[in-house]
């Protein structure tokens, strides 16, 4: 098994699943503001942490002292904030601005500018913030139907990155329908935060998701397996439909 150490959970459907990741966000978010005055949290892109969102928003304000909270993102598309593909704009539309976060409390990538510039300001940003490595209190990550998670793709340059915490990622795929460049925190970043949560839903998930946990190392092939539990408390939440392949009940 590749990922032996880390906890799987499974959920009926994207709802339960759902929420159960705020209720950890918001245990975590709490213990980490008691503990060190302030949480970080990386977020992710795409439709299942959107419903993520929509639960914490209807938990109201004061289900977390927010202005206690600091918002970063694990990768985001090259595109501008207001574009329809950025994870920002997503966050912001269904998160942000539905609880009037303060944007002094919002680190958003520049994926608009330079790709390697902005991939660098965002490191310099991490490390004035939270040291070398950044250790994130919370990294939410979602894992593509090819076993990508954040920006790390099958045989991108970014699954051999040991040195930096964030770069510019060229990525060859169907996924993003051929070329792109792509900002992502890398596999030693994720690696040193405190708490990392897997969101995957979904039946077109349920075969890299069983290679992912239960097949052999092939991290350039499944890059979700470079997540490895070093320190960290690495959980998968699943659905039954991303969890039909997988094996016993983890």
């Amino acid at each position: 098994m590749a990922a032996p150490s880390s906890q799987v959970r499974r959920f009926a459907d994207l709802d339960a699943l759902s929420g159960a990741a705020a209720d950890d966000l918001i245990r975590i978010a709490h213990a980490a503001i008691a503990a060190r005055g302030s949480c970080h949290i990386a977020l992710s892109g795409g439709s299942t942490p959107r419903r993520l969102f929509g639960l914490l928003v209807q938990r109201g304000a004061a289900a977390l002292p927010w202005d206690h909270v600091e918002l970063w993102w694990g990768d985001e598309r090259t595109v501008p904030p207001d574009h329809a593909d950025s994870n920002y704009r997503m966050t912001r539309e269904a998160l942000l601005e539905p609880l009037g976060i303060a944007a002094s409390h919002v680190h958003r990538i520049a994926a608009e500018t330079d790709p390697a510039a902005a991939a660098a300001a965002y490191e310099r940003e991490l490390v004035a913030a939270l040291g070398a490595p950044p250790v994130f209190d919370l990294v939410l990550l979602g894992m593509g139907p090819d076993g990508h998670t954040a920006s790390l793709f099958p045989d991108s340059p970014a699954l051999d990155e040991t040195a930096r915490w964030v770069v510019a990622n060229p990525v060859t795929s169907p996924l993003v329908h051929g070329h792109t460049t792509r900002i992502t925190l890398t596999a030693p970043a994720i690696n040193a935060a405190r708490h990392v949560r897997f969101l995957v839903a979904g039946a077109d998930k349920a075969a890299s998701l069983a290679a992912v946990l239960d097949g052999p190392p092939d991290p350039r092939r499944y890059p979700s397996q470079l997540v490895a539990t070093r320190g960290a408390d690495v959980a998968w939440l699943v659905d039954t439909a991303a969890a039909a392949s997988l094996g016993g009940a983890s």
